[in-house]
C-alpha cells in the first residue's frame, strides 16, 4: 500500500515498460521491511532535464537512469561519472554514481574487451580502463582473440558478434539471452547473463538509496524465471 509517508524511487528512461527493474527493487524494499515504492517513469530527451529537477522537488529518495539516457544524465548532473545509472538525493541535491560494472566484483579475469558505444559500455569502459573497445562507429569487427573477458554492452539481440571459447568469459548485460551468448556456451565459454548483470547493479544502487544490504536472493528470485 503506498501511503502519504511512502518513500520513492524512480526509473528514467524511454522505454521503462519492459524493465524487470520495479518488480526486482519492490521485492527488495518489502524484503527490508521498507515503506518504499520503485516506479517506472517514462522520460523523452527532451523533458530530461526537467524530470531530473523534478526528483528533488517531488521528494524522491533517488532513482535509476536506464537507455538512452545514461550519457546525458552524466552531463546534467554535476559527477566525476562518464554515464549515470544511479540518483541519490540527499539534503536537496542530487547525487550521481554508476552501478552498472557492479558485476565485474565476482569475476576473474585478466583482459578485457567492451563492445557498444552507449551508457553501460562508457561505464563498464571506465571500470576498465585497459579494456579492448569495439563499437560500430569505431572498430569493428571486434578481436577478442586475446582477452579472457568479453562486455556485450550493445543492444543486439539476434546477431554473433564475437565467437568465444572455452576459458573466456562473456558478460551479456541484454535480457533475454542474446544470440552471442548462446554461442558462446555452446563452445564452452563462460556466460554472466543479463538478469546477473541487472541483479549486481540493482543491489549495489539499492545499497546507495537505503543505507541498508540488498537482499539479494529476493532480488534474484523477483527476476528469475
Amino acid at each position: 500500500m503506498i501511503s502519504g509517508e511512502t518513500r520513492l524511487v524512480g526509473l528514467l528512461g524511454d522505454p521503462v515498460s519492459q524493465s524487470l527493474s520495479p518488480r526486482m527493487q519492490n521485492a527488495a524494499f518489502a524484503a527490508r521491511g521498507l515503506d518504499w515504492a520503485y516506479v517506472p517513469l517514462r522520460v523523452t530527451a527532451e523533458q530530461l532535464e526537467d524530470a531530473i529537477r523534478g526528483l528533488v522537488a517531488l521528494g524522491f529518495a533517488g532513482a535509476n537512469v536506464t537507455a538512452p539516457h545514461k550519457l546525458a544524465v552524466a552531463k546534467l548532473v554535476k559527477t566525476g561519472e562518464l554515464s549515470v545509472n544511479t540518483l541519490v538525493v540527499e539534503d536537496g541535491r542530487l547525487r550521481a554514481y554508476s552501478t552498472d560494472a557492479a558485476i565485474l566484483d565476482g569475476l576473474d579475469f585478466h583482459r578485457a574487451a567492451v563492445l557498444g558505444d552507449g551508457g553501460a559500455a562508457a561505464a563498464f569502459a571506465a571500470a576498465l580502463p585497459d579494456a579492448l573497445r569495439f563499437a560500430r562507429r569505431g572498430t569493428w569487427p571486434p578481436d577478442v582473440s586475446d582477452v579472457d573477458l568479453v562486455v556485450n554492452a550493445t543492444s543486439e539481440r539476434d546477431e554473433v558478434l564475437v565467437e568465444l571459447r572455452a576459458g573466456q568469459t562473456l558478460v551479456d548485460l541484454p535480457y533475454p539471452r542474446t544470440a552471442t551468448a548462446v554461442a558462446a556456451e555452446a563452445a564452452g565459454g563462460t556466460v554472466v547473463d543479463g538478469l546477473e548483470v541487472l541483479l549486481a547493479q540493482g543491489a549495489a544502487s539499492f545499497e546507495r538509496w537505503t543505507g541498508l544490504p540488498a537482499p539479494v536472493e529476493v532480488m534474484r528470485a523477483a527476476i528469475r524465471p
